[in-house]
């Protein structure tokens, strides 16, 4: 796994893509995440986000000191390097006059083992610049690998595997950038590229059977893509020990109950029971004009119709969601801290405090795009 550190950068989700894509295992930690938690992963690698703030601001967020301590191949990018830079002995020069936003080209010329990052890529090569602070020195041990026209230290590498990089590798703008990832992962981390969707399938519906063990589970089904899948891969691991509810909230498009449910039962083939709840729905955000708290009685209500449903099968202690990564990010939930809300989803950030149910989440550390690889490999139709 590699462990990505957010330090509030707006790309820090778009590096835990990247990584994806080449089929490496990652998550998003918040900056506070101590070097003792990092070990108990068994992180391969580390990624520092950038950010938006100076390593001069007050409350400026830093990373664990021991972290550096932990033998660990770390890549710093932009503010992340700053960081780096500055906690190991280098100088980091705040901005004095414009910012280096844009495109710039970078040049490497140096023969050092931390000049792996840029094997394979061209010894001028157009990059994507956003930063104020500078490193205007690197620490001890480390080597200026690379220099734009206006930055003499555009990158800096140690012989630990500990690399920064001023730029951004992440974004498209940055020609090269997947091939600087990869040789961070491959050549510095030593990674595997084995987070394909078959190995994803298999541990997936291993990690269900090991958490509900002989318990029957009820699984919200929207209609969606994410419940859909979690719902097969649910079915997959237990069987009939799954009952699917789908809810009608009185929110839906004309005739949209009907065609789920028809679609599903013939689909899936999972049993399914459709919960008319308009009525409840309605009265519940009867008045209420902030998206927020719709989003939290939303929630909460959905909770209430699958207590009923479970009382009414038989005390269920199981619920399925299809929550996505995305959902758990953007909601600042227990298990990431995002550096501002962006909005509460119901299934995260809605859920009522007095939940009674234990939750499986087949999908929560997933993309979109992840998931729709999944349900195709399961069979789930186009439709």
């Amino acid at each position: 796994m590699i462990a990505i550190l957010d330090f509030g950068a707006q790309y820090t989700r778009l590096i835990a893509r990247r990584v994806r894509e080449l089929q490496v295992y990652c998550e998003i930690f918040p900056a506070s995440v101590t070097a003792e938690e990092l070990r108990g992963r068994a992180c391969q690698g580390i990624i520092f986000s950038g950010g938006p703030m100076s390593v001069y601001d007050v409350g400026a967020p830093t990373p664990d000191p021991l972290i550096y301590a932990m033998d660990i191949p770390i890549l710093g990018i932009c503010y992340g390097m700053q960081l780096m830079a500055q906690a190991l002995g280098g100088t980091v020069t705040p901005a004095t006059g414009r910012r280096e936003y844009g495109p710039a080209l970078v040049r490497y010329q140096v023969d050092a083992p931390a000049a792996k990052i840029f094997s394979q890529v061209s010894a001028e090569t157009s990059v994507w610049m956003s930063h104020g602070d500078s490193v205007t020195s690197v620490p001890p041990g480390f080597t200026t690998l690379a220099a734009s026209e206006q930055n003499p230290i555009a990158a800096m590498g140690d012989d630990h595997g500990r690399i920064g990089l001023q730029f951004h590798p992440e974004v498209t703008h940055t020609v090269e950038g997947r091939q600087m990832l990869a040789n961070f992962l491959f050549g510095v981390c030593n990674c595997t590229p084995d987070w394909t969707t078959a190995n994803v399938i298999d541990e997936t519906v291993g990690r269900i059977r090991a958490q509900v063990g002989t318990d029957r589970v009820i699984c919200g089904l929207s209609g969606g893509v994410d419940s859909a899948v979690a719902a097969l891969l649910i079915h997959r691991a237990i069987g009939d020990q799954l009952t699917c509810v789908f809810v009608d909230t009185g929110l839906l498009r004309e005739g949209e109950a009907t065609q789920v449910v028809e679609t599903f039962r013939d689909t899936l083939h999972i049993p399914l029971i459709a919960v008319d709840a308009r009525e409840r729905f309605l009265e519940t955000l009867a008045g209420v004009e902030d998206p927020e708290e719709k989003r939290k009685r939303i929630g909460a209500t959905f909770i209430r119709v699958f207590e009923s449903e479970s009382a009414r099968l038989g005390d269920v202690p199981f619920l399925a969601q299809g929550t996505l990564y995305p959902d758990v990010i953007e909601s600042k939930s227990h298990d990431t801290q995002a550096s501002q809300t962006i909005k509460t989803h119901h299934n995260v950030g809605g859920l009522p405090k007095d939940l009674r149910f234990k939750l499986v989440e087949p999908l929560r550390y997933l993309f979109k795009d992840e998931v729709r690889a999944i349900g195709a490999a399961l069979g789930l139709p186009d439709a």
